[in-house]
């Protein structure tokens, strides 16, 4: 049996928040609009682990206490990682809350839980508090089970969500000191931009491989955390018995990235290898490194749900620079251009399947009950590949019923008619500065 947290621990906790807690300097993240004093809901900021969820926390923390109207006596920050915390659960809030007020001499106002799955019995702490309609209320995880279907359950319509992945491409300029306005794009700075360009696809956006001073700094950064979500996130957490099936799982994925991916395919190769591995333990792994947010994984298109449960799934790494841990990148620059468009997708969070009929299109994107566009990303069009592109791109839009599609390239641009369809093709690091092709509805 764990034992309660004693009142001498939370007192230090709350002590060293009021008297050392300093809000670091910070890379601004965009925050779409999030307006604390009128939160009236649950905020839960969610996603990978070192993705900046604890700096965002500080940014909002930060814009609390420069508008002048709070103290950091309103405010309480608890990181659910801190071993001192070990075994706290709802018995122990009440204590935190008089310890807070012994230290303060006020209730705080505002809470920032961060990592909070970490918490025994979480969502009924947070129901509880919630209820009592004294705190607005912020909380930060590392596990997608609390974004989505499983948050609404728990929470019951409690909660607002707050997907946190590491920097877009904006994030990432803002984060070297590159600027840029619609107009610099077109002029001698584009080539400042797309050199920075080609360093974010190689390494990805997690903010300390970003900060990173060399290539080996990156990989050894980027090590690390592929480690932790194999130990941490999914191997002890899922309490996971087939060790050996998940370390070859995820070496897949760092090969096969932008990649259709069959269970049935995958078990029928581990059987031919005299590898023990149900199709039933290669879903569940497949889902749990979708909760940890390893990879991002997408449907066939298909108006029946059932079709398009039982179709295999495409595939995506939630960070580019993993896949620097796998082949050379000049091995896979058009594979590693497709996944940066499905992270960004992601980020905007939009519906997404991939469709495949004689040809294959990338990417299929539904609003409500209806496909509304359909994209196709390669590193360039040539004499060799425009045919199969634009074959992909306009059998998916004649299929789905639209009347043009997008086709993003590494630097390309231009309009043009084929099969029937209007085909705007333009620069993926473009297009990610500017969302002028698909907005985030």
């Amino acid at each position: 049996m764990i034992n309660k947290i004693n009142k001498g621990a939370l007192l230090n906790i709350v002590a060293e928040w009021l008297e050392e807690g300093q809000i670091p300097s910070l890379i601004p993240r965009n925050s779409r609009g999030v307006r604390l004093q009128n939160l009236d809901r649950i905020l839960a900021i969610v996603g990978p682990r070192r993705a900046g969820k604890t700096y965002f926390m500080y940014q909002l923390i930060g814009s609390l206490l420069q508008s002048g109207r709070y103290s950091k006596e309103d405010i309480l920050f608890l990181d659910f990682e801190d071993f001192r915390l070990t075994g706290f659960d709802s018995d122990d809030m009440d204590t935190l809350f008089t310890a807070f007020y012994q230290l303060a001499g006020r209730q705080p106002r505002f809470l920032f839980l961060d990592e909070v799955q970490n918490l025994s019995g979480w969502s009924r702490v947070l129901r509880t508090l919630h209820n009592r309609r004294r705190f607005k209320i912020v909380i930060s995880g590392s596990n997608s089970s609390l974004l989505g279907p499983e948050i609404a359950t728990e929470l019951r319509g409690r909660y607002q969500d707050l997907l946190m992945l590491p920097f877009s491409f904006q994030e990432y300029l803002r984060c070297i000191g590159v600027s840029f306005t619609r107009t610099s794009l077109h002029t001698a700075a584009r080539g400042g931009i797309l050199e920075a360009f080609d360093a974010y696809l190689q390494s990805g956006g997690f903010p300390e491989v970003v900060k990173a001073g060399n290539a080996i700094e990156r990989r050894k950064l980027l090590q690390i955390y592929y480690k932790t979500i194999f130990y941490r996130d999914v191997l002890e957490r899922y309490n996971i018995r087939a060790q050996y099936l998940l370390e070859i799982l995820m070496n897949e994925f760092l090969e096969t990235y932008s990649g259709i991916f069959s269970i049935t395919r995958f078990e029928k190769h581990l059987k031919s290898n005299a590898i023990p591995g149900s199709k039933r333990t290669i879903a569940n792994y497949l889902k749990y490194l979708q909760k940890t947010f390893f990879i991002i994984a997408h449907d066939k298109f298909s108006y029946s749900p059932r079709r398009r449960i039982m179709n295999p799934k495409k595939v995506y790494l939630a960070d580019t620079g993993f896949a620097g841990l796998g082949r050379p990148f000049t091995e896979n620059r058009g594979r590693i251009l497709e996944n940066m468009v499905a992270i960004e997708l992601f980020r905007r969070e939009m519906e997404l399947y991939y469709f495949k009929g004689k040809h294959e299109c990338d990417f299929i994107i539904k609003q409500g009950t209806r496909p509304v566009y359909a994209l196709q990303v390669c590193w360039e069009l040539t004499a060799r590949n425009t045919e199969r592109e634009i074959a992909g791109l306009a059998e998916a839009c004649r299929a789905l019923g639209l009347p043009a599609g997008v086709i993003l390239t590494y630097d390309q641009q231009q309009q043009m008619q084929a099969k029937g369809v209007g085909i705007t093709v333009v620069p993926t690091w473009k297009w990610l500065l500017l969302n002028n092709i698909i907005e985030r509805q």
